[in-house]
């Protein structure tokens, strides 16, 4: 299966969503098997523009993430001038993150969900290449509570690199799940490598931290690497 294309896009919005291949198979009035075998077989090779356009309305997501294909640019916002192209990277070179519609608690640990549609932000993919990132691996998600003030506020977006969890472990700021809870909070490893267990601590000192936590009880979803705050 293509790992950057729109199946693999495709699948895990409805892993991220909770929601079922047949229930969405049903959706588009398509057998109950439709969905899977896109996404697995690969049949059929791409999304009829019908099918794609409702699951692109149902999930709240450009149609291109889905397999449609880029829109041209407007005339006037063509340049000759290269350094222009420099400064200001061209649709092919953004690369689209989406942002989910769950919330990583920093206040008591509660699993919050949002009614917000999935939508996507871009970014530029050279600038996600000088950070070591792949949009493939990237979420963002919003902040509820404030046990990581100030480093991170309630309402605050985060993006998360799924693919630097508990393999890569080492100290930081990680979204992670703690008896049921998703929570972002901060992680420090044993001064001993492989002996004791995992600081995990609000920047906040008005709210609790843990130590010594078994790492075997703690599902690390991924380190936070980006964040962004609304000022007004």
């Amino acid at each position: 299966m293509d790992e950057t294309g729109p199946r693999q896009f495709l699948a895990r919005l409805i892993a991220e969503s909770g929601e079922n291949y047949g229930a969405l198979s049903r959706l588009l009035g398509r057998n109950a098997a439709y969905i899977q075998q896109f996404i697995k077989r690969g049949t059929p090779r791409k999304l009829d523009e019908d099918d794609r356009r409702t699951l692109a309305r149902y999930f709240g997501v450009d149609e291109v993430l889905l397999g449609a294909s880029a829109p041209e640019p407007e005339p006037h916002l063509l340049s000759d001038n290269k350094q222009d192209s420099r400064i200001f990277p061209r649709f092919n070179d953004l690369a689209l993150v989406p942002r989910l519609p769950v919330e990583a608690s920093a206040g008591h640990g509660a699993l919050a969900g949002s009614e917000e549609e999935v939508r996507a932000i871009s970014f530029d993919r050279i600038w996600l290449k000088e950070l070591g990132l792949s949009a493939e691996n990237l979420s963002i998600i919003d902040v509820k509570g404030e046990s990581m003030a100030p480093t991170l506020g309630n309402g605050d977006s985060i993006m998360v690199d799924r693919s630097d969890s508990a393999a890569r472990l080492r100290d930081g700021i990680y979204v992670l799940r703690l008896d049921e809870a998703l929570m972002v909070k901060r992680v420090a490893l044993s001064p001993r490598r492989g002996q004791g267990g995992l600081t995990i601590s609000s920047d906040n000192p008005h709210y609790p931290s843990w130590q010594d936590v078994d790492p075997a009880l703690v599902d690390i979803v991924g380190r936070v690497v980006w964040s962004c705050r609304r000022l007004v």
